[in-house]
């Protein structure tokens, strides 16, 4: 069974790269820096369907993107959230708060209304965010220019 991204997450996101395991996409609203890693893993709905060393991958890439998050965009507070009530394929939402964001202290989500990137808030976000990336070992652009 080979790994194919949710066609929804797909449409929301800007495919950015990938770590080791996961694909990294840029969710597609300006309101918040907000990624979302997705472990290339077929079938997998939870955390814990993952190998040992899946979930320690996991562990690290997750970690990395929420301290990189954190000092690139600094953050008053970071979420970090694998909901999946509407999308079931795991993926796991790394959320740059500010106590000023139109969501505080709400959750993002039904709060505001998505704002998509313009094409030059887009192309600013994702050089910003692929510089951030390029310092984890083995991570590989794919995001468009």
């Amino acid at each position: 069974m080979d790994f194919k991204l949710d066609a929804r997450l797909e449409r929301d996101c800007i495919l950015l790269g990938n770590f080791e395991l996961c694909q990294v996409l840029l969710m597609n609203d300006a309101n918040y820096p907000w990624l979302i890693l997705v472990p290339r893993v077929s079938g997998i709905r939870e955390t814990y369907e993952l190998s040992g060393s899946q979930k320690a991958t996991l562990m690290k890439e997750s970690n990395f993107v929420l301290e990189a998050m954190a000092k690139t965009f600094n953050a008053d507070k970071m979420n970090l959230g694998a909901l999946g009530n509407i999308v079931p394929q795991l993926h796991i939402h790394h959320i740059v708060r500010y106590e000023t964001d139109l969501a505080w202290p709400a959750p993002v989500w039904g709060k505001v209304e998505p704002k998509p990137y313009s094409d030059s808030e887009r192309e600013a976000v994702v050089a910003k965010l692929n510089a951030m990336l390029s310092n984890y070992s083995g991570f590989e652009s794919t995001a468009q220019k």
